[in-house]
């Protein structure tokens, strides 16, 4: 019985049943618990952008990034990203405009503010511009990576209710069955 890397594969054996870790080449029944996840990263600083990307890359995320909020919302239009962090001031189009367009698109996606200067005030007076987590920037690496975490957690179970099964389209129809 051989194990290799990658998801959870379930192998029936005489009258045991065994569930292994990793899933070798060939197998009938792969299981991916958490696929990984992805992330859009605004950040207009390029030092702060690559460091931030480069640790959320390290922690096992896929990670696009973009240096301000024009640049976000194109590449948020043909992505389907589970998270956005986003600086508020930037160039060209702020945090803050690209939550507004975002709502108008009718667009969903977790939002974790990371900025020196937060809207408190603007978010009070449009409270449908949801931010799942504010962040000044003097964080702390762990304090970060745990918001992004939690956040990702929290998201995920609401996202797992909304989503099809990959296999529905392949399903047999009840067209012409007779009862």
């Amino acid at each position: 019985m051989a194990t290799t890397g990658g998801g959870v594969y379930y192998q029936p054996m005489n009258k045991n049943h065994i569930l292994h870790a990793g899933r070798p080449d060939g197998s009938r029944f792969p299981y991916e618990a958490h696929p990984r996840q992805r992330i859009l990263l605004v950040e207009d600083n390029h030092a702060v952008r690559r460091f931030s990307t480069e640790l959320l890359k390290g922690s096992g995320y896929e990670v696009d990034a973009a240096e301000d909020g024009e640049v976000a919302w194109d590449a948020l239009q043909p992505n389907d990203y589970d998270l956005l962090i986003t600086e508020n001031t930037m160039p060209k189009l702020s945090g803050i405009d690209l939550l507004r367009k975002i709502f108008a698109a009718k667009m969903s996606v977790p939002v974790i503010m990371v900025s020196e200067t937060m809207p408190t005030d603007e978010l009070k007076r449009q409270p449908w511009l949801h931010v799942e987590a504010m962040l000044p920037k003097s964080y702390a690496v762990e304090e970060f990576l745990a918001i992004v975490r939690n956040v990702l957690l929290a998201n995920d179970g609401v996202r797992s209710l909304f989503a099809l099964p990959s296999f529905w389209q392949s399903r047999p129809s009840a067209v012409g069955l007779r009862a």
